[in-house]
């Protein structure tokens, strides 16, 4: 009669729980409701709160550094820049994302573009998804060049207030893109992979989301947020952000589903890669400018 050594049964007990935790972590987006809560015909979706609690948090961490380090912004100046970058960010992503995500359907229907209701059967509330970072970096870009232009403020001293608190809401909002299975990965036989039920086949794909929510929200909001006092120059922290954001976002993008209607560029690249190459040259240019000025002056 054949008896299992103890070292065998430990390891096989060891690859069951192996097996039911992969089985598990595998299925996740698919047990997960998008929607916290539903009023009538209103839903408030996991995404959209992943926006609020993600512009939230920003602003609050702000607020902590006009506390706890010597700007010489009033609170008042920054809710005003706050709220102008917000809409910016909403206005520019939104627009980014129809622009590269089927823009003949959304000039043939310009209302769907910013309608936040459903009127196939009756009259349903479904808010407005859809944002693009790239198109949301524009928005912001152009808001706060508007908005330091008017007040006198430099531009890259303000930037630097407010990008080392911009990775952490920015993984609330990846976050949000998981728990809504979107932008999910390509496929790959690694087991850490994950089936998404918006994917058109049932195959193991990246969960990118958790990748970028990781590596360009949480690891970098470590980085810029342990490096908010060096105050070499202004502009350092932009410039750190632009480099690091472009370069974790771009070797992602190699692993992240592409999606078709926003075209590749050179046979080669996606779209997002050359926004990431942009800002990566900017952010260095930034960098090698600012440098000489502080330098020299």
């Amino acid at each position: 009669m054949h008896h299992s050594s103890p070292a065998n049964i430990y390891l096989n007990q060891k690859d069951t729980v192996m097996d039911g935790f992969l089985s598990w972590w595998q299925h996740i987006p698919e047990h997960l409701n998008p929607i916290v809560f539903t009023i009538g015909s209103f839903k408030l979706t996991y995404y959209a709160l992943s926006y609020m609690l993600g512009f939230s948090i920003v602003y609050f961490l702000v607020l902590y550094r006009l506390k706890t380090e010597s700007w010489e912004y009033s609170k008042g100046m920054i809710q005003e820049y706050f709220l102008s970058c917000s809409l910016g960010a909403i206005i520019g992503g939104r627009l980014g994302y129809v622009a590269l995500n089927d823009p003949g359907y959304y000039l043939s229907n310009p209302l769907a573009i910013v309608n936040p209701f459903d009127f196939t059967n009756g009259v349903h509330y479904t808010g407005i998804s859809g944002m693009a970072f790239f198109g949301a970096v524009i928005g912001i870009a152009i808001v706060s060049a508007i908005f330091c232009r008017s007040h006198k403020i430099d531009y890259l001293h303000s930037a630097d207030l407010f990008l080392p608190a911009i990775p952490l809401g920015y993984t609330l909002g990846r976050i949000g893109n998981f728990i809504n299975g979107e932008l999910y990965g390509r496929v790959t036989t690694m087991p850490w992979g994950m089936y998404f039920p918006t994917a058109p086949t049932h195959t193991l794909r990246h969960p990118s989301q958790l990748y970028e929510a990781f590596f360009e929200g949480i690891l970098f909001f470590i980085v810029l947020w342990s490096l908010r006092k060096k105050k070499y120059f202004d502009g350092f922290i932009s410039a750190l952000y632009l480099i690091g954001y472009g370069t974790a976002r771009f070797f992602i993008e190699f692993i992240r589903q592409h999606d078709y209607s926003s075209g590749i560029v050179a046979g080669v690249l996606t779209t997002g890669q050359v926004f990431c190459i942009l800002m990566v040259l900017s952010g260095v240019i930034i960098m090698v400018v600012q440098h000489r000025k502080f330098v020299y002056k």
